[in-house]
């Protein structure tokens, strides 16, 4: 099961997701994230620190925020503090040298 949460800290969109993220739901994820994006809020923070898994449907989705948040000027998204096991994939996936991946959602949100 996947939730998704989204609020406003400091002028940057904080989406905390926590459960599994996997192909059954994952597009929660892409939608909750498009939304925001097509809200026109550009600076987003992604915070995953009660993410238990993460499969490549979930890292698919995330890539694809990315783009289109870059695509826009000084847009960028940030991750926080994912889990061992979500770094692992993110890693293998070479991700984490894509993503400023930051240790606080104070951290992430003060890095724009």
């Amino acid at each position: 099961m996947l939730n998704v949460g989204v609020m406003q800290m400091d002028g940057v969109v904080v989406v905390h997701a926590d459960g599994r993220i996997d192909s059954n739901n994952a597009n929660e994820l892409g939608v909750a994230l498009s939304g925001v994006i097509d809200d026109g809020q550009i600076h987003i923070v992604l915070d995953l620190s009660t993410v238990s898994y993460m499969s490549s449907a979930g890292l698919r989705e995330l890539v694809i925020a990315l783009k289109k948040v870059r695509a826009v000027d000084t847009g960028d998204m940030r991750l926080v503090q994912p889990s061992d096991r979500v770094m692992e994939v993110l890693e293998m996936a070479g991700l984490d040298t894509v993503f400023e991946i930051f240790p606080s959602q104070d951290d992430a949100v003060g890095s724009f």
